[in-house]
This record gives structure tokens, sequence and C-alpha cells, in this order.
């Protein structure tokens, strides 16, 4: 949507570094509200990611990360609008770039926001986070994710229950339920996810990328692939520069 001045207003403002890109949901007016906008420049990012593969940080502005699906747009659309998951499809193809997703979590992160959320390798949230899906009580129910990944996260029973009752829980319970992984201030919480990303880059990238490959891989499917994976790794001129600066730093103590 055009501001003020005429200028179209990106939805998503992305910031691109050689190891890592800052996407930020940008619709603070409506409490950066999911709408069609978003899904399409989350396409976009998602896109660029798969072709030239990074860390990427989620992130919210004005103190939200994302209060959900926008309604107004929801409430008008259909059966057929449903059968086209188009939540459900753009935050799996979050789920599965190719290097790690870091959510860092601010304020209310609710239905389609939580969602997001949940598709992140790892989430990491402020003090004043609120997680919750609210579907349920606007007749329909969590679809872009909820249903099948937070009882991945923290459980069928806590997951059952976040979700048939819709209550919204905040920065401690989510830490102690193992939603986030960590709690910070909110000045502290966008560093806390660079250092996070710091430490991912620090690592070998092709091992990063087979490692998050792995952990989406059926567990009865890893006997089958993982000798391959890492039989790649191992004939790398990485491991071999990796290992040998590790013996010669042990060597050198």
């Amino acid at each position: 949507m055009p501001d003020a001045r005429g200028i179209e207003k990106q939805a998503v403002r992305v910031e691109e570094q050689y190891d890592r890109v800052i996407a930020t949901l940008d619709r603070p007016e409506v409490r950066n509200a999911i709408d069609q906008a978003m899904v399409d420049e989350l396409h976009a990012l998602c896109e660029m990611l798969e072709q030239s593969p990074r860390i990427l940080i989620l992130t919210g502005a004005g103190g939200v990360f994302a209060s959900g699906a926008d309604i107004a747009q929801l409430r008008d659309r259909t059966a057929a609008d449903a059968r086209k998951s188009i939540n459900a499809t753009v935050f799996d193809r979050v789920r599965r770039l190719p290097m790690p997703v870091i959510a860092a979590v601010d304020g209310y992160a609710l239905g389609g926001g939580a969602e997001l959320a949940y598709a992140a390798d790892i989430r990491i949230g402020s003090d004043r986070v609120r997680f919750g899906n609210p579907e349920t009580g606007l007749g329909i129910i969590a679809a872009a994710g909820a249903t099948w990944r937070l009882p991945e996260i923290v459980g069928h029973a806590r997951a059952s229950e976040l979700l048939l009752t819709g209550r919204v829980i905040d920065a401690a319970e989510a830490q102690r339920w193992g939603l986030i992984s960590s709690v910070h201030g909110a000045d502290d919480l966008l560093p806390a996810a660079h250092a996070l990303a710091d430490r991912i880059a620090a690592n070998g990238a092709r091992a990063t990328e087979l490692t998050k490959h792995m952990l989406l891989t059926p567990p009865d499917e890893h006997l089958g692939i993982v000798g391959d994976v890492q039989a790649e790794l191992f004939d790398s001129a990485e491991k071999h520069e990796r290992m040998t600066a590790f013996l010669e730093r042990k060597k050198n103590r």
C-alpha cells in the first residue's frame, strides 16, 4: 500500500548481509497482521534464500511479531481459498529454507503469526512475548502449521491445550514449554538473534545445511540416507581444513 508520499510500502522489510538476511514484518498499524501482500513478499524472500542460502532472522516492527492473519481479508475468504492453503504454503516454504531460520519474537505472536514463528528452526522471545492460537474462537482451525508443528515443539498434550482452549501464554510459560529457547529484554532481542546467527555462521555452511536437512527428514528415513550425507562432507576440502585447524590449535595449547 502506498504511504502518504505515494511510495509503495513493503509489508516485509528486508536487510541483506553477506551471511544472513533480517526480515522485519512491517505493518505496525495493524500489528503486522499477515495479508496477501505479506504472503507474496515472504514468497519472494524465500525465492531469494533458496537461490542464495543464508541464515534468516525473522522479526516484527513496532513491538509485535504478528497478531495473526488479517481478519478483514480472512472473513471474506471462501472454501476455495481455504483449499489453496495460502498461509500454510508460504510457512512451509520458510520451514524448508536451506539455512536455519531464527524467529526473534517480541510482543504478540497470535494465530498465523504464531504459526509463522513455529516454522522457524530456533525461536527466542522478549520478556513481553505472548503466544496463542485463538482460531477456534473465530470459527476456524489453526490450519497453517499449528496442528502439526506445535505438537512436535511442545508435545501433544500442551499443543492440545493451547489449540483447543485458545488461551495465550506469556514468555515464562513459553520458555518452560520449550516453545522459545531464551528470553531477553526487548532491546536485547535482536542482538541475541544476531549472536545465534554468528555462532551458526562460524560453522561449516554445507554441514549446517545438511544438518537442517536431516532434522527435517522423517526418523524412519535417516538410516537410508545418513551415510551418503556424511560421505559428501567427509570428502570435502572444508572438512579437511577445519579438522586440520582444530588439530593445530590443540597441538599449540
